[in-house]
């Protein structure tokens, strides 16, 4: 654990400390390898459906087509023949987002529900805190892509439509469809959101809370804040961020520190944006303007829209400036 707290305090001394989070190379133990293994199948199909999702293709020039001629029927049919495979996929995606909430508990029971500090929890389960990375950074991710496919949105608003009027209708589709009205309304209101992924983590970690009175508040927002103050640190020191195999890991480890922010700030009941917050805000809101704009507006943006706390009266006027959009 001493040497997790020497990174947290930046404590490089000539005792040659040398720990990191490895987010790249983490293997878990006998006694990790059971919520592991489960975690890993889930991480791979997230892998699977982000590369799904950058290759979206709406299906706008149908629906465009099928609006302006509504009483000719080729069309009609050619729009709903494009459109019922894509709000498959978005099923498919919706229905992730549970699996990704029942990791994410499985991983907080791991990290949070121990009499140990959290960063000796993080230190001695290295594999399940760089899987908890990985979701965080995956979540982020698929939210990046949502909000800039506007596509997702218009092509679900016309199967709704459409599926509405075959049930006003009478007609057969709607019944013998994969994603019927009840669905298709659960549906809406995950993709409603202008991050649907991070949503579902922050309500998940929120009851996870809830479900878990026996277990401190503060292992929880702990584990959260020591997360976010060894991602911030790594990437400040040279020696640690010089470990990094690939530039790529900086963007993991800024939206995984990202991540841990947002759900400490849902979580804990003053959030992640008072003076007494055990997240250094204002740091880490510094670290990620000295980065590429392009890189990090999306992570900025999160932390101005999908955060509880931040346009609290208790918010420094300061960190509330910072996050002024230029």
């Amino acid at each position: 654990m001493g040497n997790l707290i020497k990174v947290l305090t930046r404590d490089l001394d000539s005792s040659g400390c040398n720990f990191f989070l490895d987010f790249e190379n983490a293997q878990p133990s006998d006694m990790e390898r059971a919520t592991w293994e489960k975690v890993k199948l889930v991480l791979a199909e997230g892998q699977l459906v982000l590369e799904e999702l950058q290759m979206y293709r709406g299906a706008g020039e149908e629906i465009r087509q099928a609006i302006q001629r509504p009483t000719v029927e080729r069309l009609q049919q050619r729009a709903w023949a494009a459109v019922v495979p894509i709000v498959s996929k978005l099923h498919t995606y919706y229905e992730f987002s549970q699996k990704l909430e029942s990791c994410l508990c499985c991983l907080l029971e791991e990290l949070a529900c121990s009499e140990a500090p959290p960063t000796q929890q993080l230190e001695h389960k290295q594999a399940l805190a760089q899987q908890f990375a990985h979701i965080l950074h995956f979540t982020l991710r698929f939210d990046e892509l949502k909000m800039t496919t506007p596509a997702i949105q218009n092509d679900f608003s016309y199967y709704r439509r459409t599926i509405s009027r075959m049930k006003i209708n009478k007609l057969s589709g709607e019944s013998s469809n994969e994603v019927n009205t009840e669905l298709a309304n659960r549906m809406s209101l995950f993709y409603a959101s202008a991050t649907p992924m991070l949503k579902t983590l922050s309500d998940a970690t929120t009851k996870f809370v809830s479900d878990n009175p026996d277990v401190p508040l503060e292992n929880t927002t702990d584990c959260l804040s020591t997360m976010a103050s060894v991602c911030k640190v790594m990437l400040e020191t040279p020696e640690y961020r010089s470990r990094f195999s690939s530039e790529e890991t900086v963007l993991f480890c800024l939206r995984v520190m990202v991540g841990v922010i947002i759900l400490y700030d849902h979580v804990h009941p003053h959030g992640a944006f008072v003076k007494t917050s055990n997240i250094h805000i204002k740091g880490c809101i510094r670290l990620l303007k000295e980065q590429s704009p392009n890189s990090v507006e999306g992570l900025l943006n999160a932390l101005r829209y999908t955060t509880k706390h931040l346009n609290d009266e208790s918010t420094p006027k300061q960190i509330k400036n910072m996050l002024l959009p230029n």
